[in-house]
């Protein structure tokens, strides 16, 4: 049996969940500090969690594309996102972004605002409050928000085919298979990958209701 799909799979969906980490905190952390600009960079953040996949897919293949200058730049030097493994990570990245986005913004919202207001009252820098106050604060967002990247990147499809094709061994990850398995009436395939991400989704589930269960534990001893 040919496991490419679910190694691709595993390995699209960690390197858009990191991506998705990194950016999505940062990106929610800076869309806190802003006021007045709020609405316009969230609504800008989390337009990919609604429009459907094909469309996001369409306006990657755009900026990605061969005639852009973006894709242009990154064929020049040897780099190119269409038609390969970076192209579906970057579809995934995107689909899964706002995921992250929104959990961690979340988590940010809900914490205790007078343990920031100390720190900058004695001094603390916004670098220092970053990383030993908020972070550890939201931890049990980031994690639940980083699951719910992953299990998204893992069974991104649309986006993926539109930018990356549906390439054996390439760029076919386990959405890509049981697409392609049902169009060829292949349906033992089909429903084996399809057990696999209903499997990976469902643990995804448990893992962020454990981290839920623990934040709410977390509030109630604090009373």
């Amino acid at each position: 049996m040919d496991v490419s799909p679910l190694l691709l799979s595993v390995w699209v969906a960690a390197c858009a969940t990191f991506f998705s980490v990194v950016l999505g905190t940062l990106g929610a952390y800076g869309v806190m500090k802003l006021r007045r600009l709020r609405p316009f960079a969230d609504a800008v953040l989390t337009l990919p969690l609604v429009l459907p996949p094909t469309v996001t897919g369409f306006f990657l293949l755009i900026l990605l594309g061969k005639n852009s200058p973006v894709g242009r730049f990154f064929n020049e030097i040897g780099f190119p996102f269409i038609f390969s493994l970076r192209g579906a990570v970057a579809a995934a990245f995107v689909v899964s972004f706002p995921l992250m986005y929104r959990a961690v913004r979340g988590a940010m919202e809900s914490m205790d605002k007078q343990l920031l207001y100390a720190a900058r009252t004695l001094g603390a820098s916004e670098k220092k409050i970053f990383f030993r106050i908020i972070l550890p604060n939201c931890r049990s967002g980031l994690l639940a928000g980083m699951i719910l990247a992953f299990a998204r990147a893992m069974g991104e499809f649309g986006a993926t085919i539109m930018i990356a094709g549906n390439i054996p061994g390439k760029t076919q990850t386990m959405a890509l298979a049981v697409y392609t398995a049902v169009q060829s009436g292949n349906r033992q395939t089909a429903y084996l990958w399809s057990l696999v991400i209903v499997i990976l989704s469902a643990l995804a589930i448990v893992g962020i209701n454990y981290f839920e269960k623990k934040k709410y534990q977390g509030e109630d001893e604090g009373f």
